[in-house]
């Protein structure tokens, strides 16, 4: 097998890596580093520089083999760290992970930034080296270096290295990796392991540090070599020198003799495989698409179950019941296969925000609640975007300057608080400040001369969603940062199209808190399936609030045609579903219909239907792909009896009802 094959798991090794890396740097503090976070940085540059070397990634090798030699000095106690030092670790890491993208799209890695970064590094280990203290320290650090250098000189360049728990197919390709470090010989295959004499420059570390791309590191043994003449001469011709100088040395340098040299104690077997494994995710959407079709199978099946007579059909109706929850069971575990933290999405706002921070000259403590909390993979992509959008109009716009927040009574150092958690089949995700909140009157003014409806009865909750409007902003001026008014729209319109929706609260002095409530998942949703004539269409759960039989009393007519429904003393638009799609056969009185209360980007409105019936799962269709796009409809599903069931779109129904009843109007005048 060609060592390219190996390329994606180091690939994927590496930005694991990088990403641990830079959050063990925003967590170091430089005047008291923690020996674990900074022994951890190290080998993580360790770890990838042995990877880069073995695929000839030079560039990525040379620059984390500059950043590795400052690390171990300072892991040392040699080199003092301070803010700016930390500042450019973080440089290098952006850098290296610029050059493993390079890597990864078969390209070159950029020079100028290359050169840039190793000679900043090469400065700062010069600095490093002219603080140094001189005498002891660096005597110590030369003896106890100096065994291993005699070691290898006697071993002429070779290592015994044995693996174990290796599958079979495993074993060969371990060989041939190794081949590509140096001169395999004596090769001895076992059950499950391999040992063979390896001659090569490169150290036990590294080789270690390659093989861990595709084995655990409790796998790998580094043995003795058999004792030959010329060693047993050097040993015979040292000790009494070494016991001269010290004899307490003898027992340990014969204990240590005896020993080999592992970095971990070999385990009895192995216990067990890997805990996880790599998997293409289109294997994953074929598998979750596979038991979407099943899903619909088994629906269609219990359905004709119903039709069975219970009393001469009992044992296969009771196995139906037995595949519905098998084909539930199934269906729920393979959608956790999609699942991930959200701790992929929270991991790169502690950098951001310290960046963001010191060039905004604010102070920003940053609290990150429900990282264990699980969402689509197809959603945490996407949420990205949109959350780094609204931290940085937090930092820029919500939270005030140290100046201003001491004058108003507050600590210098702002609070921002990004949290996750389950609401039922939703996630929840909120951005919090405790910055100077949304101004009810600028927002107000610039609305009403950008020609927006608004009105002085508005509640703060409807003022603070007129900041998503397209091209809105208040901001004084604009900067590379934010007030560009093209960024909140953009923020709506990315949610909406993950089938949720967005929405705000604020208090001047107080600060602001933007929800964001998303599915679980796009591939399951949880439903209420209505009927209008003889057509079923399905509500997304989360958007019902509830269900009434309306009363003439409580329906209002408004200019234009529209009418409204006082539900408590609210009134809320009537949105007619037979109108909307021209189904025949509809009721089209209200009164001998059911309304729908439904919630969409904070606002409210009810959809008149002919019948409820009932709440169930189904699995989605993308409708686009397979017919076209139709507005008002996000996507469709197949029933039970095998008929076809449209999804609707609840944030884009009122504006097709507002459309469609704009366009009789112009039509009649």
């Amino acid at each position: 097998m060609d060592i390219s094959d190996f390329y994606q798991t180091f690939f994927d090794e590496a930005d694991e890596l990088l990403a641990d890396m830079e959050q063990h740097l925003l967590d170091l503090v430089p005047e008291a580093p923690d020996s674990e976070q900074l022994n951890a940085i190290f080998r993580a540059a360790h770890s990838i520089k042995g990877g880069a070397g073995t695929f000839g990634f030079s560039v990525l090798q040379e620059t984390t083999h500059l950043m590795e030699n400052l690390l171990d000095e300072a892991r040392r106690g040699e080199m003092q760290l301070n803010t700016d030092i930390i500042n450019l670790f973080l440089e290098t890491k952006d850098i290296m992970q610029e050059q493993l993208d390079a890597y990864k799209s078969s390209t070159e890695p950029d020079a100028q930034s290359f050169d840039y970064i190793c000679k900043a590094l090469r400065q700062l280990a010069l600095e490093a080296k002219g603080e140094a203290p001189a005498g002891p320290a660096k005597l110590t650090v030369v003896e106890t270096q100096a065994p291993a250098k005699a070691g290898a000189a006697a071993n002429d360049g070779k290592l015994r290295v044995a693996i174990s728990g290796l599958k079979e197919s495993e074993r060969d390709l371990l060989l041939e990796e190794l081949a590509n470090l140096g001169t395999l010989s004596d090769i001895e295959k076992g059950e499950g392991s391999v040992t063979a004499t390896l001659e090569t420059s490169v150290s036990a570390d590294d080789i270690t540090a390659v093989l861990c791309f595709v084995i655990e590191p409790e796998q790998i043994e580094f043995l003795p070599l058999a004792a030959s003449a010329a060693v047993v001469e050097v040993v015979e011709e040292t000790v009494p020198a070494v016991v001269a100088a010290k004899p307490d040395a003898v027992a340990e340098v014969a204990t240590a003799a005896a020993k080999p040299v592992a970095r971990a104690e070999k385990p009895a077997a192995r216990v067990a495989e890997s805990t996880s494994i790599r998997v293409a995710v289109e294997k994953v959407d074929q598998l979750i698409n596979l038991v979407g079709e099943l899903v619909i199978t088994q629906s269609m099946l219990a359905q004709r179950s119903n039709e069975l007579d219970p009393v001469n059909h009992g044992e296969l109706i009771t196995s139906m019941g037995q595949l519905q929850r098998n084909a539930r069971d199934l269906q729920e575990s393979v959608m956790s296969i999609r699942m991930m933290p959200m701790e992929y999405v929270f991991s790169r706002f502690p950098r951001l925000v310290r960046d963001l921070a010191g060039k905004l000259n604010k102070q920003v403590e940053l609290t990150l609640l429900g990282s264990s909390t699980e969402l689509d993979k197809s959603l945490i992509e996407r949420i990205i975007d949109p959350l780094t959008h609204l931290v940085r109009n937090s930092l820029d716009h919500g939270i005030e300057s140290p100046e201003k927040r001491r004058a108003a009574g507050k600590s210098e150092v702002g609070n921002l608080t990004l949290s996750a958690e389950h609401q039922g089949g939703n996630i929840c995700i909120e951005v919090i400040d405790d910055g100077a909140g949304l101004n009810r009157e600028r927002i107000l003014a610039k609305a009403l001369s950008q020609g927006m409806a608004v009105n002085e009865n508005m509640s703060d909750d409807e003022v603070g969603m007129l900041i998503f409007a397209p091209g809105f902003s208040t901001a004084e001026q604009v900067t590379d940062v934010s007030g560009r008014g093209v960024g909140m729209d953009v923020v709506k319109r990315n949610i909406q199209e993950m089938g949720g929706h967005v929405e705000i609260q604020s208090k001047a002095g107080t600060g602001t808190t933007i929800r964001i409530l998303l599915p679980l998942t796009l591939a399951i949703l949880d439903g209420m399936s209505v009927k209008v004539a003889d057509e079923v269409f399905i509500l997304p759960l989360n958007a019902v609030m509830e269900s009434l039989q309306p009363k003439d009393d409580d329906l209002h007519p408004l200019a234009g045609g529209e009418r409204v429904l006082e539900v408590r003393g609210e009134y809320l638009p009537l949105v007619e579903l037979w109108k909307l799609f021209d189904v025949d056969g509809a009721k089209t009185e209200a009164t001998q219909g059911i309304v729908v209360i439904l919630q969409s980007a904070g606002r409210r409105y009810a959809l008149l239907v002919d019948q409820l019936i009932g709440q169930h799962q189904v699995v989605v269709k993308n409708l686009e792909s397979n017919y076209r796009k139709v507005p008002g409809i996000s996507a469709a599903t197949i029933l039970g009896d095998g008929s076809v069931a449209l999804i609707v779109d609840v944030s884009a129904l009122q504006n097709l009802n507002r459309e469609q009843r704009l366009a009789g109007t112009a039509a009649l005048s």
